[in-house]
């Protein structure tokens, strides 16, 4: 294989990063709309903290106890004392184990909502968009913020606030007994959390973030090469995608390694620190205890305040930096929700009331956000309700934008589009969208039964209207010879169909979506030329009372066309019927040779 894999120029137009105010702020509204579950869940923290705080004081209290010796009363007192420690350790465990049973229903409703909402941001996007992002890396990403904020969640809960608590409290209730030890160890713990905010911030965030990109740019090569395999088989290509996808995962190792370093490099520092802190800890109170200013269960406060202590920072230094990589993995979904559209529904825009389908362009100028021109300006055009108009030109020449257009995949940049007098900018998109069937050249079906793939435009159509349809659309033959017949699941876009088979159960899609406007893009390519006819007659049968836009390739499939527009660099150069444009031997009629092959295609025009 020659050539080389530049990896970091794949990163996807339009794909920006959240900040991390921007998170927290998602974070929060999300926790917030579980109000009570919350609630719980913080008493039963708060509780478990207290008892985290207080377990010291209870060991200190013990040790006293079996210091004075086996009296009378020393007996009493460490009975007391054990009772405490018991209790307080026994609330501990029922409190945590109890805001578990909070917290996990609290967690899964609010990553169902991360997931779902990350799919309705992704639906929302305009075609531009889509256009421009893989999809296996979008799954990817979306997918993966669900399980980034489980992590950065449960390290909040259950490791970030509780060690700030309990940090400061033993901060606090240290100094009050030895001003000395208490600024020693908040010195050393603010040095520990500072040196762990800046190690993940700015040390270990950017090659996180580079990390999580080449993670996700394996999803995108492998939903690219999968989604692709016939192309792949067609050329004998596996070896050379293989050894692309090796190159994609080489280039995710190496990078992944640095992050990891980087986090191991951070480690050392903070462990440093730890030492420092149980060194200077243990040996101010010896110090302290050596001019009797501390007993033996201060020195056991001390001690079990440092285990406590350092056991939190221990899991706070690498659970800051799980925090660290979990940002990193949510923050493209948490842009998604901040993104607009592309193209949005107005405030309160109302749905669109179908009619008898008239379409007008009034002076529209439009063009796609790379182009260095506009395809229309200045472009006026009227179709009449039930009128049949076909699209013919060549290649680039807008055909296929007019249609997009009409269906609003795109804004235009001035003038209106109108259909029954309606601005489609001034309606919902899903409304508009359902008064308009579309039969597409390739035919994408989804995974799912033959039945769910026709009945997709009304889901709830009785199977009796499915079959009606797939009879009008030719379908119902070969669908009846399939073992499960109408419960056949077609495969990933329809694979295990052939195009003509797709392209017969797009048609009984449109049969039953019944709409009064039909956009057909080449619908009898794939046909062979005895099925062609039948669904020809078909076709016409469908088109009687809606307005059809006919977009052709091959032009024997507009001959029975009310109008031809002749499409040339987004202007209409020539309209009218077929015969009309063949006598006046200007551009159809030399396209008309031209498909014919006719050699005199130059003279015809």
């Amino acid at each position: 294989m020659s050539g080389t894999f530049d990896f970091d120029d794949e990163s996807e137009p339009g794909q920006r990063k959240a900040t991390l105010g921007q998170i927290a702020a998602y974070i929060w509204r999300l926790w917030k709309s579980q109000p009570k579950r919350l609630a719980w869940f913080a008493a039963f923290f708060t509780l478990a903290v207290a008892c985290d705080l207080a377990f010291p004081f209870a060991s200190a209290r013990l040790v006293e106890a079996l210091a004075a010796g086996p009296t009378e009363i020393g007996m009493r007192e460490a009975a007391w004392s054990y009772g405490l420690v018991a209790l307080v350790t026994f609330v501990f465990y029922v409190a945590r184990n109890t805001g578990a049973r909070f917290w996990i229903p609290f967690a899964a409703t609010n990553m169902k909502t991360i997931v779902a909402s990350g799919f309705r941001d992704v639906q929302r996007f305009s075609s531009d968009w889509h256009a421009d992002n893989f999809a296996g890396a979008t799954v990817r990403r979306v997918s993966r913020a669900m399980w980034a904020y489980d992590a950065i969640s449960d390290t909040l809960v259950w490791f970030v606030f509780p060690a700030i608590f309990v940090l400061i409290g033993v901060t606090v209730l240290t100094a009050v007994q030895w001003p000395l030890i208490g600024l020693f160890t908040g010195a050393t713990i603010l040095a520990f959390l500072a040196t762990s905010y800046f190690a993940a911030r700015y040390y270990v965030a950017e090659a996180t973030r580079t990390s999580n990109a080449a993670d996700t740019r394996i999803g995108a090569a492998l939903a690219d090469a999968i989604g692709s395999n016939p192309t792949v088989k067609a050329f004998g290509a596996e070896a050379r995608e293989q050894a692309r996808f090796d190159a994609v995962a080489a280039d995710w190792s190496a990078k992944s390694q640095i992050t990891w370093n980087r986090y191991t490099n951070a480690w050392v520092v903070q462990n440093l620190l730890l030492f420092l802190l149980q060194a200077g800890l243990l040996g101010l109170v010896l110090w302290e205890w050596s001019r009797g200013r501390a007993s033996a269960g201060d020195a056991v406060f001390a001690i079990t305040s440092f285990l406590l202590v350092s056991g939190y920072l221990r899991t706070l230094g690498e659970n800051i930096q799980n925090l660290q990589k979990g940002i990193a993995e949510i923050e493209d979904v948490v842009a998604y929700s901040n993104d607009g559209a592309g193209v949005a529904d107005r405030a309160n825009a109302p749905a669109f009331t179908p009619g008898v389908g008239a379409i007008a362009f009034e002076r529209v100028s439009f063009g796609y956000k790379n182009a260095r021109e506009p395809l229309y300006n200045d472009f006026s055009l009227e179709i009449a309700p039930g009128e049949t108009v076909a699209l013919v030109g060549p290649t680039g020449s807008g055909k296929s934008t007019f249609v997009k257009l009409v269906q609003r995949l795109y804004d235009v940049d001035a003038g209106a589009i109108r259909i029954d007098g309606q601005d489609v900018r001034a309606v919902t998109q899903a409304s508009l969208r359902q008064s308009i069937a579309l039969v597409p050249q390739d035919p994408a079906l989804f995974h799912r039964s033959l039945r769910e793939n026709i009945a997709y435009a009304k889901p709830d159509a009785p199977l009796e209207h499915v079959i009606a349809c797939a009879k009008r659309a030719r379908a119902h033959e070969f669908i009846e010879r399939l073992p499960s017949g109408y419960e056949t699941q077609v495969g990933e876009r329809g694979v295990k169909l052939s195009g003509g088979e797709r392209q017969r159960v797009a048609l009984a899609r449109a049969f039953l979506a019944d709409a009064p406007i039909l956009i057909l893009d080449e619908a009898t390519s794939s046909l062979d030329v005895e099925t062609e006819r039948e669904v020809q007659a078909a076709m016409a049968e469908l088109k009687q009372g809606r307005t059809t836009i006919l977009i052709a390739h091959r032009l024997s499939t507009v001959r029975e066309a009310d109008r031809i527009l002749v499409f040339d660099a987004g202007r209409i150069v020539e309209q009218g019927r077929h015969a009309e444009l063949i006598d006046a031997r200007g551009f159809y009629a030399r396209l008309n040779a031209l498909a014919r092959g006719d050699r005199l295609a130059d003279e015809a025009a």
